[in-house]
């Protein structure tokens, strides 16, 4: 086994000498990574990951170097160092020069290959990464942790979207399926859900798996094709669903060694169309065991217990597996090396063989001498010294024979030398050897007129038929086919063309002139007489088959007959495939190089040998349905051995059954122009060709008749889905009406009810309200008593002082003075008090004029239950007005400049309520005239008893002029009208607003007081002599006055308002009769 290390290198070659790894379990190189220093210590690899093309891998250690090894080139290089360990690695398909990698920050980085630069920094994961997913266009990528996927544009890296999932639940894998738009997410708890990729809708659910089963999902492999899933877990089963069905498939029980499976990778092959059939399985024991899933067999083991894996990757060609071992290090496997150690003959069968020919015993054994024979020497020159030796002596022969010679200076005999010594031709110059051998005329002018002729009507619709992944190839399979077409029309109707050319046109895809005069070769030397029996198989070439299986091995045509298995059966198959569904794609280009190098009939011979090689599990098949399936899938069988049984065949089958007396030499494609073929039944392909044409015009009338019934069908539907639409919507909107007029009724009852419970929360409003009026009144009361006591007390303190005073005349001027400027002093501070009360009356106003601002907006439909609200409690507010009245000699000025302020505002009213609110406003202009009448005979009681009152009478007997000419307006200022008594009677019923009132009445009967006062003090401020007796006396006297006009004022007012209640309640009844009506259906609206 070779090792590398590349320890402080940063690039390099992966090995020194060519490996071989037939002689090493498999392995071409081991690969580690150990740093040098004071303590010398091996770097651990964790991740691994292949390109596209399978050639080239990436891998990063816990240090957060990442290398790039090239295994085609032997080279490796060091890319990046990232300093942290990576957890996740992918290669971005779209720029093959970039790939992904998952850091243990959570991060993600792009990085480029060549400029080792960092391209861009994705975040956003709150976990490790464990999985990148790539889509197959290369502009996506999914990455995967515990708690969450994100969906990533590598175009722009952004993230597009995010899967976030309950944290009880977790996530195991998120990823992309091959061939398809489709986002497979597996969690925790054995759910696997498919999204579409476009609209992140979810496609499907598998199911839960088989009851009973204690298998937890942990890891998860799909084959390339994207149709079966393989799942497995905490247990040596595996689960294959197919994601097509979405149904179980198949249970897979593994071996008693195997407790747990931790990672699950299918090996690619180039034959199968994308239907893996080989898997690999990592248990807990650090081993690979390598199944085929479609015969449940054990192929071959990766790894052992002293050398465990702990990851693998397989290159998605199939070439090579890339394991990280558990020591830290990294294997390279040969796929190719592995199976042939498996698929290599018992040794009993080869000692038959080596018995029959002592000439190849000879020759192998000579071989084998001289490849060991110089072990000083590298492995290179014994290879290139062992082919001199063989080469050289048959240099002169190939002169003698000119038969032999082929283009570009090859010779067929020294190729086939070369062949008998190696078994294969070097695949760097395979193309140009079968190219030689051929005889390729590369007539480009003959196959673009082929092409010119457009793809044939046969294979039109050939993806149909043959989903192939790659659209390149498609195109290139439908055009070669088609040229076959325009070129023989035979080849148009035969349906296995296209398995016959498949292999050919996958080899040459990049070329096809090339790959078309391949194949159009092997169907004119190796397919001889395969026409003739049209439509039916080439029952002759069948024939000649199974004369050459009944001669050489009786037992197995013998066994074959027994259970009636034709040579349709065990021939045709590996005939119309050209063996591409039995072989992988290196022993399918060996079997080639053997068959395009001889006769034509070695080809039989190779069908022949194939089945002789296989005798042993054909003898054990009983049923013809396991006869179908060992001759349609791979097997297990050496191609060397088949080949040098073939060869054997050649050699020893008599010339009567022999396929060259039947078949005809190699005959080469003719330069400039291609053959005429036609050896086939021309009546029957052009009466198919008839038929067919006249199907296809069948059809396409058939389908236009159909496209027009279509059409009218979905007319008619379409017209019918309308009327049944408009019937729906019309019972809907019925419905819809119906049910929104049983809301209404119920809205409707609620509101009603909710309005009794409204009244009645108002009428106990109302009685607390009225409960607080009466005891603030009360409190009212007793706060002008209190004053009043405390200014009679006072005056009683004056009296005693002046008393005190009249005893002092002696000492009159000095007294007088005093006196005097105690007078000033108390005029000063009446003055100071006067202005405090104006303005404290001033900013009342302005108060006032702001809350009947602020009625302005209220609704127009409650002016009227407001209105009847006034009248209810007109009663309380005039006695209200009364008591104020009385308490103060002004209050009558504010009352007119309150009734001006609502005739000047109530104008925009409505005019379909204008007879309503005139009836109204001609009551409330009774009630006012009432009030004006009360006011009147109070001032005039006021004005006997103090005449400063005449100015105040003259300018209410102005105001009471101004309404009386504004009440012939009344219909354009009904609306303010409205307004302003809306604003009065919230005003009246304002708590705060009652108690302002009070304290201006207050301040009217201070004013009054103070005004009385004047008089004394400018008869003081008079010269000449006046005697203190004559103030005293004037004053005392105008106490007694005041004393009687309180009484008279006190019964005036009881009758004033008896008067003034009869008057409120016959407003308020004839209010009561017309209005409530109205307010009601206001309401109800």
């Amino acid at each position: 086994m070779q090792s590398s290390d590349l320890g402080s290198r940063e690039e390099g070659k992966i090995w020194h000498r060519k490996p071989s790894p037939a002689t090493q379990q498999g392995v071409i190189v081991n690969i580690i990574h150990s740093a040098t220093g004071y303590h010398s210590k091996t770097i651990r690899f964790l991740n691994v990951a292949f390109d596209s093309s399978g050639d080239a891998l990436l891998s990063g250690d816990h240090q957060g170097n990442i290398y790039v090894f090239d295994l085609v080139g032997n080279r490796f290089k060091l890319v990046q160092r990232t300093m942290q360990a990576c957890t996740a690695l992918a290669f971005n398909l779209r720029r093959k020069t970039e790939f992904l990698v998952a850091l243990a920050d959570y991060s993600i980085k792009c990085f480029d290959t060549d400029t080792k630069e960092l391209v861009s920094w994705m975040r956003g994961h709150e976990s490790s990464v464990s999985s990148i997913s790539v889509h197959g266009s290369g502009r996506y990528a999914i990455t995967s942790s515990t708690d969450t996927a994100q969906l990533w544009d590598l175009d722009t890296f952004q993230r597009k979207r995010k899967l976030q999932v309950r944290q009880s639940v977790g996530i195991q894998k998120v990823f992309f399926l091959p061939l398809s738009n489709t986002i497979l997410s597996c969690f925790k708890d054995n759910s696997i859900f498919a999204w579409e990729f476009d609209t992140l809708r979810c496609k499907f659910q598998l199911p839960s798996p088989v009851e009973g089963s204690s298998l937890s999902y942990k890891v998860f492999a799909v084959t390339r094709d994207g149709r079966v899933l393989a799942a497995g877990g905490k247990s040596n089963h595996l689960h294959l669903w197919c994601l097509e069905s979405k149904q179980l498939l198949r249970i897979i029980q593994m071996p008693t060694k195997v407790r747990a499976v931790r990672h699950l990778e299918f090996l690619p092959d180039s034959f199968d169309g994308g239907s893996n059939q080989v898997l690999g399985v990592l248990s807990q024991d650090n081993i690979m065991r390598v199944i085929n899933i479609r015969t449940c067999k054990l192929l071959f083991d990766v790894g052992s217990h002293e050398e465990g894996i702990s990851l693998v990757a397989v290159s998605p060609n199939g070439r090579y597996i890339a394991a990280v071992m558990e020591n830290g290090s990294l294997n390279i496997y040969s796929v190719q090396a592995l199976t042939k150690e498996v698929n290599k003959p018992p040794p009993p069968l080869f000692k038959v063989i080596e018995e029959s020919s002592k000439s190849k015993f000879d020759t192998n054994k000579l071989t084998v001498r001289v490849t060991p024979g110089i072990s000083e020497r590298p492995w290179q020159s014994k290879r290139g010294k062992t082919q001199t030796k063989i080469i050289k002596p048959q240099s002169d022969v190939s002169h003698e024979d000119k038969e032999n010679e082929l283009p570009d200076g090859l010779n067929k005999k020294r190729l086939r030398t070369l062949l008998k010594g190696f078994g294969e031709y070097p695949a760097k110059y395979r193309m140009f050897v079968w190219r030689s051998l051929l005889h390729l005329p590369e007539n480009h002018l003959a196959f673009s007129s082929l092409l010119d002729k457009g793809t044939h009507s046969a294979f039109v619709h050939l993806q149909n038929e043959y989903p192939i992944k790659s659209r390149k190839l498609l195109r290139v399979l439908q055009r070669t086919l088609s040229a076959l077409a325009h070129w023989s029309a035979i080849f148009g109707e035969m349906p296995y063309v296209p398995l016959l050319a498949f292999p050919f046109v996958k080899l040459f895809q990049n070329n096809q002139l090339i790959c078309f005069e391949v194949v159009a070769t092997v169907i004119v030397n190796w397919c001889q007489h395969w026409f003739e029996f049209f439509p039916n198989p080439p029952v002759n070439v069948l024939g000649m088959v199974e004369n050459i299986l009944a001669h050489h091995d009786k037992e197995l045509l013998q066994h074959f007959m027994s259970y009636n298995i034709t040579s349709q059966v065990y021939a045709w198959p590996l005939l119309e495939t050209m063996f591409s569904e039995v072989l992988t794609r290196e022993e399918w280009l060996k079997m080639f190089d053997n068959i395009f190098s001889n006769h034509p009939s070695y080809f039989l011979m190779v069908v022949a040998a194939y089945i002789i090689s296989s005798r042993a599990p054909l003898l054990h098949c009983n049923q013809k349905e396991d006869f179908e399936y060992f001759f349609h899938h791979r097997n297990n069988l050496d191609i060397g051995a088949v080949l040098k049984e073939a060869y054997h065949l050649m050699e020893c089958t008599p010339a009567d059954i022999h396929p060259r007396r039947m078949l005809e030499d190699f005959v080469p494609l003719t330069k400039g122009q291609y053959p005429i073929f036609n050896k086939y039944p021309k009546f029957i392909v052009d009466y198919q060709a008839q038929e067919r044409e006249r199907i296809r015009q069948d059809e396409i009338e058939y389908l236009r008749e159909r496209q027009l019934v279509q059409e009218i069908e979905a007319k008619a539907s379409e017209r019918r889905v309308e009327d049944e639409t408009w019937y729906r919507k019309q019972e809907l909107l019925q419905e819809a009406e119906e049910q929104r007029r049983k809301i209404l009724l119920k809205e409707e009852e609620k509101l009603a009810e909710q309005r009794r419970r409204l009244a009645a929360v108002k009428r106990e409003l109302k009685v607390k309200e009225l409960q607080l009026l009466e005891a603030a009144r009360r409190r009212f009361l007793k706060y002008q008593q209190d004053q009043r006591e405390m200014e009679l007390k006072r005056l009683d303190d004056e009296i005693a002082r002046k008393a005190s005073m009249r005893e002092q005349e002696t000492a009159a001027t000095v007294q007088d003075v005093e006196v005097r400027q105690m007078e000033l002093t108390a005029q000063r501070r009446l003055f100071e008090q006067k202005l405090l009360k104006e303005q404290e009356s001033v900013a009342q106003e302005v108060k006032g004029e702001l809350d009947t601002s602020r009625t302005k907006a209220d609704h127009e439909d409650l002016f009227l239950q407001r209105l009847i609200e006034i009248e209810q409690d007109g009663e309380s507010n005039a006695k209200q007005v009364v008591e104020e009245c009385l308490a103060k000699a002004d209050q009558e000025h504010i009352n007119t400049d309150w009734r001006t302020q609502v005739l000047r505002k109530q104008r925009s009213g409505d005019l379909d309520r204008d007879l309503r609110y005139r009836e109204l406003a001609r009551h409330l202009r009774n009630n006012r005239m009432a009030e004006s009448e009360l006011f009147g005979a109070m001032k005039e009681e006021e004005a006997r008893k103090w005449e400063e009152l005449l100015e105040k009478q003259e300018q209410l007997a102005a105001e009471q002029a101004v309404s009386a000419a504004l009440d012939a307006n009344r219909k354009r200022f009904l609306e303010r009208e409205m307004n302003d008594a809306v604003e009065l009677a919230e005003k009246l019923q304002d708590e705060d607003s009652y108690f302002e009132r009070l304290r201006d009445l207050r301040a009217s009967q201070t004013r009054k007081n103070s005004e009385s006062l004047k008089s004394p003090s400018k008869a003081q401020s008079q010269p000449d002599n006046i005697c203190l007796n004559d103030s005293l006396a004037g004053e005392a006297s105008k106490h007694f006055s005041l004393d009687r006009g309180r009484q008279e004022l006190e019964s005036r007012e009881q009758e004033l308002l008896a008067e003034v209640r009869q008057l409120r309640r016959k407003v308020m009844s004839q209010a009561r009769g017309k209005q409530a009506p109205n307010t009601d259906a206001q309401w109800s609206s």
